[in-house]
């Protein structure tokens, strides 16, 4: 053992997920049990291809339907019910539940990690609910949750935020009471039993690959290999994935921080196939338009622009994708110029069915960056213009100010600005 848990932060920490949330949102609305009623999102259902968002727990024990099945792949089931995604109740149903536990602990003890799952610091308020153990104040929230939404929870419970996560993959969905609880003593009989590397959060199939190479199979081996070997081979991340697989998270849930974009980027699926040029150089342009939006909103500038279009499955072409260096920019008409050129440049006159955009290499500052080859007022008032349009659609919505050409047939900003999350 590398570490001495004596040593180590040690609190009360629930992480909480809303059981098949989507589905048991639409169940609810419908009057319908979340767990016996057999419902799927489906986002797209015009199109054969449409995917499924979220699959209710009957669905997929009785069905087989799993997330991101195809409409097309779905079974003929006379009880069987698809439904159309409807982001603003699911984000309206998350508020409710985060309010729910705010009566019980401070802004400062909860962290919302996803839309159906959240952490909750139970340690700091103990004493004001008496004897109540974190099992019990975790039962009680479970069922606060379920009287006022009809939502089901499970729970993880953990001595930090790792282990209360991990308990809650791993244990929590498969226990009767939907409640795990895995504390630094139980290391070994829990997190080092994790069956997969790829089942241990954090670890995705690339990871599992580069630990593989290094004769590392399971989460025991890598809890025991010598962290100086793994940051020998893998660096900083080795020392992390060791720590972990030994249950060591010393991160502070009421730290909170702003991660610094490494990128940013749009891609949409079209709904047809574009054969005219101009129509796909018009989805470019609004592209362009919100990315640039977007590295402002961050006070970034990109020095590397990427464009990458796929071409209808009809097409025998694989898609192609293409970058190029730039000077530091977050002018929306130097960007639109830019993915322009790489579209003339490398589009082969073939139906186009994605469309993507990609700004990296970011540099981040508050100040505006001139050069020698443009007129220096110029630049200036281009990007007065540009936060002129960013504060008009921020207060008024994306539609109070568009481009002519997005009235054009084949534009699909307007359409898409009125959607939450693409759907």
């Amino acid at each position: 053992m590398y570490f001495d848990y004596r040593f180590e932060p040690r609190g009360d920490y629930l992480c909480i997920d809303c059981k098949s949330f989507y589905s048991s949102v639409e169940c609810v609305e419908r009057g319908l049990n979340p767990l016996t009623t057999m419902l799927v999102v489906l986002s797209g259902s015009d199109r054969p291809g449409g995917l499924v968002l979220a699959a209710s727990p009957a669905a997929k024990q009785e069905l087989g339907i799993s997330n991101l099945t195809r409409k097309y792949e779905l079974p003929d089931h006379k009880d069987l019910i698809c439904v159309p995604p409807r982001m603003n109740l699911y984000i309206e149903t998350n508020i409710k539940i985060v309010n729910i536990i705010r009566r019980y602990v401070s802004n400062d003890d909860i962290h919302v990690y996803s839309i159906d799952e959240l952490f909750v610091r139970f340690d700091k308020v103990k004493n004001l609910y008496g004897n109540c153990r974190t099992k019990q104040f975790a039962k009680g929230l479970m069922q606060r949750i379920l009287e006022e939404t009809g939502i089901y929870t499970t729970v993880g419970i953990g001595d930090n935020m790792l282990l209360a996560k991990l308990a809650l993959d791993n244990a929590a969905k498969k226990n009767p009471d939907m409640i795990a609880e895995w504390r630094y003593e139980d290391v070994p009989s829990t997190v080092w039993k994790i069956k997969s590397l790829t089942d241990f959060w954090g670890i995705g199939h690339r990871t599992a690959k580069n630990l593989w190479k290094r004769g590392i199979t399971t989460v025991e081996e890598l809890a025991n290999t010598p962290p100086s070997r793994l940051k020998a081979s893998m660096g900083v991340i080795g020392l992390q994935l060791h720590a972990h697989a030994n249950g060591i998270d010393r991160s502070e849930i009421d730290k909170k921080y702003k991660v610094l974009e490494k990128s940013i980027s749009n891609s949409q699926i079209l709904m047809k196939d574009y054969t005219d040029k101009k129509e796909v150089m018009i989805i470019i342009r609004e592209m362009a338009d919100l990315v640039g939006s977007r590295l402002r909103k961050e006070h970034a500038q990109t020095e590397s622009i990427a464009l990458s279009i796929g071409y209808s499955h009809g097409e025998l072409l694989p898609r192609f994708s293409r970058q190029m260096k730039v000077p530091a920019t977050s002018n929306t008409k130097q960007i639109t110029s830019y993915l322009l050129q790489l579209f003339e440049e490398h589009y082969t006159g073939y139906a186009v069915r994605h469309v993507g955009v990609s700004c990296s290499k970011l540099v981040y500052q508050t100040s505006l960056q001139l050069d020698l080859f443009s007129d220096p007022e110029k630049t200036i008032q281009q990007e007065k213009l540009d936060f002129l349009c960013d504060e008009i659609r921020n207060r008024y919505g994306f539609k109070a100010l568009i481009h002519a050409s997005s009235l054009l047939p084949g534009a699909t900003a307007v359409s898409r600005s009125t959607k939450v999350g693409g759907h």
